[in-house]
């Protein structure tokens, strides 16, 4: 027993809004000097690269180049229809709608061509995220192949019979003759001024030096 056909709307409407652009582009392609079969060629152009690019975009939804050449096609269909809605003069055309109809030829052909030949870019998924067999997979990996932490080496035991070592008293700066001349000068300015010998903390302040240093000028002076 046959089918029955059934009307679908949604293709009823499909096929009506296809005919009236088919039927916009022509008129607009014929008004811009393409007579004959090259004004009913324009509207299959400008179809099939809008079909090319979307069923691109279908399987690559981030590929830029088919979002191009889709919002290209988009825009020369819905230019025809507003264009021939009575905002245009059809007798008298302007000259770069006449350059744009006539240059859209090699525009279709590269669009498609670059469309059939460029490989597909694979969409990638949002959650970047590793799954979560993957990650338990990981841990059980890090786990058994984590090396063992080495034991604490325990320090030997002194040994009782050693004696004790003395730590060695640190050695005395070397003076230079001519810081110990002029500490020698500035020892005896004091004492002619004051009459009394120069202290060693007179004469840390007067020279800047550091303290061991300074023991050791005050020692070879005799200074208090």
């Amino acid at each position: 027993m046959p089918r029955s056909i059934r009307p679908d709307a949604v293709l009823i409407q499909a096929v009506i809004a296809g005919a009236l652009s088919f039927a916009h582009l022509h008129d607009l392609a014929a008004a811009a000097g393409q007579s004959g079969w090259k004004a009913w060629a324009y509207p299959v152009s400008v179809d099939l690269l809008l079909v090319a690019a979307w069923r691109r975009l279908r399987t690559a939804r981030r590929d830029r180049s088919a979002w191009t050449w889709f919002v290209i096609a988009l825009a020369a269909s819905l230019g025809a229809n507003v264009a021939t809605a009575g905002l245009l003069d059809l007798e008298h055309v302007p000259a770069w709608l006449r350059i744009l109809v006539a240059g859209w030829p090699a525009l279709a052909f590269l669009g498609g061509t670059l469309l059939v030949h460029t490989p597909a870019v694979p969409a990638q998924p949002e959650d970047d995220e590793p799954a979560a067999s993957e990650v338990e997979m990981h841990r059980a990996d890090t786990a058994e192949t984590a090396p063992a932490p080495d034991p604490t080496p325990e320090l030997a035991p002194a040994s009782p019979s050693a004696p004790p070592q003395p730590t060695p008293a640190p050695a005395s700066p070397s003076v230079p003759a001519a810081l110990l001349d002029h500490a020698r000068k500035l020892a005896d300015a004091h004492q002619a001024s004051t009459g009394s010998p120069m202290p060693a903390d007179a004469l840390s302040a007067r020279l800047g030096l550091p303290a061991p240093m300074v023991d050791a000028i005050a020692a070879q002076l005799q200074l208090a």
